[in-house]
């Protein structure tokens, strides 16, 4: 899927806690830096105290994430972050290639890949799920 038109977006972030249960609410913004730039920022809080911290930078002309930083805490504590720090070294992040996740154990190189992330197509439907997979049921 390529990324919506800004306005489209637009409406998806601010409409999330509507269109999850399992989210109880949301701080995340677009605010406009440029006539085809925008940053995303804020959280996301889901049942059982997870916190999806976002930061998008995206260029709605070109179609693409410049950039983004994911994180997700349980009580400010560090479950996983999401990043596109290449380490071509690891073989076992290929299929995904740059993008991956850390999770515990040992947080900072336990690297996991992460299918649905990408620069060219909305991350927030596949960090949602990945959320929403971690909540007890």
């Amino acid at each position: 899927m390529a990324f919506p038109p800004r306005d489209a977006y637009e409406r998806f972030i601010y409409s999330l806690p509507t269109l999850h249960p399992e989210i109880q609410s949301s701080t995340l913004h677009l605010y406009t830096n440029s006539p085809t730039t925008c940053l995303v920022r804020g959280s996301i809080w889901f049942r059982n105290r997870l916190e999806l911290r976002v930061f998008e930078y995206l260029d709605f002309a070109d179609g693409e994430l410049l950039d983004y930083r994911y994180a997700l805490l349980r009580d400010e504590e560090p479950v996983r972050w999401y990043d596109s720090q290449p380490h071509p070294e690891n073989l076992a992040l290929a299929s995904t290639f740059p993008h991956h996740y850390h999770e515990h154990p040992d947080i900072k190189h336990n690297r996991q890949p992460v299918p649905g992330i990408s620069f060219t197509a909305p991350n927030l439907p596949t960090l949602i799920a990945d959320c929403i997979a971690l909540l007890p049921t």
